[in-house]
């Protein structure tokens, strides 16, 4: 099977739009722009984006290795999931494979886009369970999402698990690597040349500092990237979070400090957790947040609430009874979470 034949027959068939700026893409300097009806007159934004952001995709491509053919950005990572949906599920009659607890907007999408959810829940140390994934599939399942470093969990999954998923899985395999950048894990983003169907996301939400400007970034062979580009919104990511992505990621140095401190502070407030004593389980975590057992969560989520402090409570989520889900803040905000944890 080829990713041709997973792509839903009328995405196949459509005519992309074309926009102004998508059809004239030579060197703009000394040209009057008299094609879009836009407003003439210069505010800084009267004029559209770059449909295809340019700028920021060649810093990305330099930061991470990675060549802009295999790029495609979008309004946050939500949106490319979204495309993906449209891409290679067929409403109605296609089904995706969810590992809880896990990202709920996978299922929200998939809700969305009349896509039935098969779900295999992770086992007792939040990995997946290979074995059951590949006996759940059938030749409807056309998206399986793997999470890692998982949410709301914090860990990674095992290298072998996932190869082993993206090699005999029939359909596309998304790879969520919103966290990638506080773990020692290698991105599977640098693996695309051997897995035609994987498709990888990461956001500059989370370890960048940019939650405000909403930009995803998906990693993906050029036969995908080509046809997400296809029904993708012509302007779908806004001057002005381009401006801000490119200030951001020209100095790269300074969001490497700071996922620095980050994990240095994670570390610390770890180990200040464990003398909490109604914490009766820290769970390991290659992200910016961590997962806890408390004999209540529900209790302590309010009593957190009134002390001026909010986190997390996952107690809802499969695997995850009564865990609150800790960010990792700044040096103060940490010590006065802890202050209160002890307090209580």
């Amino acid at each position: 099977m080829t990713i041709q034949d997973l792509i839903r027959p009328t995405i196949k068939a459509l005519k992309p739009y074309s926009s102004a700026r998508d059809e004239f893409q030579g060197n703009s300097d000394a040209m009057v722009f008299l094609d879009a009806n836009e407003n003439p007159f210069n505010n800084g934004v009267n004029r559209y984006p770059d449909p295809q952001q340019r700028t920021v995709k060649s810093l990305l491509s330099k930061i991470k290795n990675i060549p802009e053919k295999n790029m495609l950005l979008g309004n946050g990572s939500d949106e490319i999931l979204d495309l993906i949906f449209r891409v290679f599920c067929e409403p109605n009659h296609d089904n995706i494979i969810t590992l809880p607890p896990t990202y709920g907007m996978y299922s929200v999408l998939a809700n969305i886009n009349a896509i039935a959810i098969k779900s295999v829940q992770l086992d007792a140390d939040f990995q997946p369970k290979v074995d059951a994934i590949l006996e759940m599939a059938d030749s409807n399942s056309k998206l399986l999402f793997l999470c890692s470093p998982n949410n709301p969990t914090g860990n990674s999954f095992k290298a072998a698990s996932i190869e082993r998923l993206i090699k005999e899985f029939k359909g596309i395999v998304v790879i969520d690597e919103a966290y990638i950048d506080f773990s020692n894990e290698e991105s599977w983003a640098s693996k695309l040349s051997g897995f035609p169907n994987l498709i990888v996301t990461q956001t500059l939400s989370k370890a960048y500092g940019m939650a405000g400007i909403r930009l995803g970034i998906c990693y993906a062979s050029q036969d995908i990237i080509s046809v997400l580009n296809r029904i993708k919104p012509p302007y779908n990511v806004n001057a002005l979070t381009q401006q801000k992505a490119i200030m951001q990621l020209e100095q790269n140095e300074v969001t490497q400090k700071q996922v620095y401190d980050i994990l240095k502070a994670r570390d610390v407030l770890v180990s200040k957790l464990k003398f909490v004593k109604y914490i009766s389980k820290i769970y390991p975590t290659d992200a910016n947040f961590i997962l806890a057992k408390v004999d209540d969560a529900t209790k302590r989520y309010t009593q957190l609430i009134k002390c001026g402090i909010v986190v997390r409570n996952r107690t809802t989520q499969p695997g995850c009874e009564n865990c609150l889900r800790f960010t990792v803040g700044t040096a103060g905000e940490n010590e006065k979470l802890i202050q209160k944890l002890m307090s209580l």
